[in-house]
């Protein structure tokens, strides 16, 4: 397959750029206390968000800009494309243990459509490294 690029890389690296640039945009609307953007919360949710501990934003920061990072390179058929989507679950982890296990975050953001948020978010970081590795191991990531 060397030299030949499949098609699903390009189609999943799209959809994986657009969605983690999504995310970087709502990291950075968000660290930047942008009123507009904020302005959808509940005073609650402002609040929770607003009083992350700086090693939660840290990991938050990993997460997204990790995600990111790993779209770009995999598109560049790029083998770091693999350690780049393991810095992003790694940040995903940490949010998560900041959010589910240390924290009393409002209802709205862990039940409901925000749990299922949550875990689409995991099922799609997961599938991003499966789908980058697999990639590598197929020779497609040089």
């Amino acid at each position: 397959m060397e030299g030949r690029t499949p098609m699903h890389l390009w189609i999943v690296g799209v959809v994986a750029l657009l969605w983690n640039a999504f995310g970087a945009w709502n990291y950075s609307m968000t660290q930047m206390r942008n009123e507009a953007w904020l302005a959808g919360l509940s005073a609650a949710q402002r609040t929770y968000i607003e009083t992350f501990p700086a090693w939660s934003e840290a990991a938050w920061a990993l997460g997204v800009w990790g995600g990111l990072a790993g779209a770009a390179l995999l598109l560049a058929r790029s083998r770091y494309a693999v350690p780049a989507f393991w810095v992003s679950l790694a940040g995903l982890a940490g949010t998560a243990v900041y959010q589910f296990l240390m924290s009393s975050p409002p209802e709205e953001m862990v039940r409901g459509s925000g749990l299922i948020l949550h875990l689409v978010i995991w099922a799609i970081a997961i599938f991003l490294l499966v789908y980058a590795m697999r990639m590598l191991r197929g020779g497609v990531l040089r």
